[in-house]
């Protein structure tokens, strides 16, 4: 199918598509690499969440770190780099949990979650920063309150509130 947007995260691609049915239609399909979505543990019962203004929506949202695997990268490598951009801390243990596609409708993106335990103050010689479109304020909450933030609304974003439950 041939590409008719394309941008830094993301192409659309608008073509035919044979179904299995033998069928032939016109879809549009929106490419995005994998992403990782990481559930950052700082004890047993405490969770720390990001707060971010995200353009899309036009808001500030509570959410757990997430980011895209870039090219050459494992998904491990990206949930490492990905918690130490976000919240300035560096997952000894990082445990991937499962895969899933948040709308395989029309896009191919795979939502891949981690729990990240362990977590230390990065090596002074790191690399790893925010993204230059990224101002983040972070905190450390319970799970109860964690998810007493779904369940108030607080927390409207679907990987967050999905993440939550995996801990």
């Amino acid at each position: 199918m041939p590409i008719v947007f394309r941008s830094r995260v993301f192409s659309v691609d608008v073509g035919p598509h044979q179904f299995p049915d033998g069928r032939e239609r016109e879809i549009a399909v929106v490419r995005h690499a994998p992403s990782v979505v990481i559930v950052p543990m700082v004890a047993d019962d405490r969770v720390m969440l990001i707060r971010q203004y995200r353009a899309s929506v036009a808001r500030v949202l509570w959410e757990i770190p997430a980011g895209g695997v870039n090219s050459g990268e494992t998904p491990e490598q990206a949930a490492a780099r990905e918690c130490e951009e976000e919240i300035g801390l560096v997952p000894g243990d990082l445990q991937r949990i499962r895969s899933l596609f948040p709308v395989p409708g029309f896009c191919d993106e795979a939502l891949i979650f981690f729990v990240a335990r362990q977590l230390t103050t990065p090596p002074p010689d790191s690399t790893h920063r925010p993204d230059e479109d990224e101002d983040i304020e972070t905190r450390i909450v319970s799970l109860a309150e964690a998810r007493s933030m779904v369940a108030r609304g607080d927390i409207i974003d679907l990987k967050t509130a999905y993440g939550l439950t995996l801990v």
